[in-house]
């Protein structure tokens, strides 16, 4: 596939429905990069705390500073929570307009 089809496509794409939290689930951001699978994340409520990428998403999830994440708590700790969806630019517009966002102070736009 040539590049120019591929950004066509990416492109064409259909605007995705934005994922929300549901039960436990909390959105975060990803402030530091711990090394392996773990990060930093602060949550909606101002706290951070650890977070991992389970195994079964460590080859088609890749993360950076600032992403917007989806997170479940560990039912033991619940200081440490595992990744479950990284929001795509067009949800984290979504997620704006709908007012989910507005407890971060420095979203940025991608």
């Amino acid at each position: 596939m040539s590049q120019k089809k591929k950004l066509n496509d990416l492109q064409n794409q259909a605007p995705s429905k934005a994922r929300k939290p549901k039960n436990e689930e909390f959105i975060g951001v990803v402030e530091k990069r711990l090394g392996g699978s773990r990060m930093m994340i602060r949550g909606m409520n101002g706290v951070e705390s650890m977070a991992r990428v389970p195994g079964r998403m460590k080859k088609f999830l890749w993360i950076r500073e600032g992403d917007i994440v989806l997170l479940q708590p560990w039912e033991i700790e619940k200081d440490k929570s595992d990744l479950i969806y990284k929001y795509k630019p067009n949800e984290i517009r979504q997620l704006q307009k709908e007012g989910l966002l507005d407890v971060f102070d420095n979203v940025e736009e991608f």
